[in-house]
């Protein structure tokens, strides 16, 4: 008995922690399915993810900023205390000047003839507007990718179901209708199940004829039916609802998928850095002393890239020196940070470029300045910005256009400090290409300018009013770009614009983290009345979100510009423009075989 005794003691606790293990389990299973649900369910809310190029950290999100064309005076009335700079898809992962911490990305100009900014307009179809203001180019991409509606079948299918549904609970009401309420459900219940089981028109089994004249003509007797209207609009207006419901989770599910594809790195070229890596250590290479003078020659012709991006640095370097007169006179200075530094810097010694230098430089490294206290510098990328117009014209009608600008970064700032024996340099992009030689750039006379760009006239100062929140500069300027720039390094030293640029930061952002539009309003202004402007024929841009640029201007334009998202080293990129980039890249180059890159 007392043996039975102890064994029962014992036995009560065991249970217990037996059941407890069983919760614990169903806890966990349960935690696992609410996670993707969560997941999904922040789709609502918007995204606020960054996008940018996908082999990078640049911030290559379009950071949209709304502001209003001035065309008259009810124009003025409308654009009072409209100033909303509005930032969305912007990344903070950029690094770069010590006092700033978050870039905007810029999505280029469409180039063309007149203007070259990739306007949109959109009067006709303010649906489209509507998702461009909200989800930016992935509803370009959306436009040109979009498939016909091919599975007629089952489209009618839904389309009945839809209306059977609105009637079926008002004729299910009425008594004497009984058998119309059965015939109705069946045929409603016989829908859902083909539905459930095919989604196009070759999945539907073979007798689909009768089934949609006999939902035909059940809809017809419930359409004769006295039922009270009001029942049947308000069942309408609920599955209207959650028709646009489910549309407005799946567009935004889709715009998140399409954010994700142009941020993300590819694993091809992950791995090109990754293998790049591993053999930088393996063999160390050493520049020879005839290479490193080129590097501190002032009379040659030196060109300067921030990029954290092996293959369209490569690209840009390989274009340039294949349309030059004389490449011997070429130098690249590649800024890139710790992280790729030992990839680029092996990649680049080990893979020539005419008669051309290319040096590969750590923008982290404390090295590279004269202060021995420097503090943290991170490296930082061009920005990209989307500006929409609103205009209202006498009539009231309401038009809409959308502008992309591209913008200098703030490492840019720290030129003067790094090379301190050049006078001038030319930077460019990393998503560019070069078409025609570019040596005439240096023999430009800028008139005492600092900075050489081209001009987007589309949009002018006037219209960043707001942003700007200044009075000292002229409003019928126009707006400069990224891409390609002549800077005057001497110039630059003696209007002290590096000073200049910070004291525009600081009094913004009173000591808060540098925002994307901060930097766009510090370098326009810093830059006011010291822009050279390029002729247009120097640069088209948009190639990276302007589905119609002109041919034409392909052709005669010196520099190509990629700008936007769809950069033609990812998938997303736009097709017709994806040839004139790849055929500078070396695709028989034995590291990118190996990780397939761009096959």
């Amino acid at each position: 008995m007392k043996g039975g005794g102890v064994s029962s003691s014992y036995s009560l606790p065991a249970k217990r922690r037996w059941k407890g293990l069983v919760i614990a389990v169903l806890a966990l299973v349960f935690l696992s399915m609410l996670v993707p649900l969560v997941f999904l369910l922040s789709l609502h809310s918007g995204f606020h993810s960054t996008t940018g190029y996908g082999t990078e950290r640049r911030n290559t999100a379009t950071t949209p900023i709304k502001v209003y064309d001035q065309q008259d005076a009810h124009t003025k009335n409308q654009s009072k205390g409209i100033g909303n700079t509005s930032v969305k898809e912007t990344r903070n992962d950029s690094k770069g000047f010590p006092i700033l911490a978050d870039l905007p990305k810029v999505t280029p100009k469409s180039s063309g003839s007149g203007d070259k900014t990739g306007e949109k307009t959109a009067g006709a179809d303010e649906s489209e507007v509507t998702c461009e203001l909200k989800f930016g180019s992935y509803c370009l991409w959306r436009r040109e990718h979009r498939e016909k509606m091919e599975d007629s079948v089952v489209k009618r299918m839904k389309d009945l179901l839809f209306v059977a549904r609105a009637y079926y609970p008002s004729i299910a009401k009425l008594p004497k209708f009984d058998k119309l309420s059965h015939e109705m459900k069946q045929n409603i219940q016989d829908f859902e199940r083909v539905l459930s089981e095919a989604t196009t028109d070759k999945d539907l089994p073979s007798p689909n004829k009768k089934r949609l004249t006999m939902m035909e003509a059940v809809i017809a007797k419930a359409k004769s039916c006295p039922t009270d209207c009001n029942n049947v609009d308000k069942k309408f207006r609920q599955l209207v609802d959650l028709t646009q419901d489910e549309a407005n989770f799946h567009m935004k599910q889709s715009a998140f998928l399409y954010k994700l594809a142009v941020q993300t790195m590819p694993k091809s070229l992950h791995c090109l850095s990754m293998r790049l890596t591993v053999e930088s250590f393996r063999s160390p290479y050493d520049i020879e002393d005839a290479v490193a003078k080129k590097f501190l020659n002032p009379n040659l012709y030196h060109y300067v890239i921030f990029s954290t991006n092996i293959l369209a640095s490569s690209v840009a370097i390989n274009s340039t020196v294949v349309h030059a007169k004389e490449s011997g006179k070429q130098v690249f200075h590649l800024l890139t940070d710790r992280e790729n530094y030992y990839a680029m810097n092996f990649w680049f010694s080990g893979n020539k470029y005419g008669d051309a230098a290319v040096q590969v430089l750590n923008i982290e490294d404390p090295k590279l300045y004269n202060h021995p206290k420097v503090a943290p510098i991170h490296l930082s990328l061009p920005g990209e910005f989307r500006v929409t117009f609103r205009r209202v014209d006498k009539l009231s009608k309401v038009q809409f256009r959308t502008l992309y600008l591209s913008m200098i970064s703030h490492s840019l700032y720290l030129l003067p400090e790094i090379f301190q024996s050049l006078k001038k340099v030319v930077v460019l992009d990393d998503d560019v290409i070069v078409q025609r030689d570019l040596s005439g750039l240096w023999n430009l006379n800028m008139g005492g300018k600092v900075n050489g760009a081209v001009q987007s006239c589309a949009v002018k100062l006037s219209h960043l009013k707001t942003l700007l929140s200044s009075n000292n500069f002229d409003e019928n300027s126009c707006v400069w770009t990224s891409g390609v720039n002549v800077i005057d390094l001497s110039k630059w030293r003696t209007h002290n614009i590096t000073r200049k640029y910070q004291r525009l930061v600081q009094e913004t952002n009173n000591g808060e983290e540098l925002s994307e539009t901060t930097t766009l309003r510090a370098s326009l202004l810093t830059f006011h009345d010291q822009v050279y402007p390029l002729d247009d024929s120097w640069m088209v841009s948009g190639l990276g979100h302007d589905y119609g640029v002109d041919t034409e201007a392909l052709k005669n334009a010196a520099v190509l510009h990629f700008d936007g998202l769809m950069k033609p080293w990812l998938d997303l990129g736009i097709p017709k423009y994806k040839n004139l980039w790849k055929k500078f890249l070396n695709t028989q180059n034995h590291f990118l075989s190996d990780c397939n890159v761009n096959q």
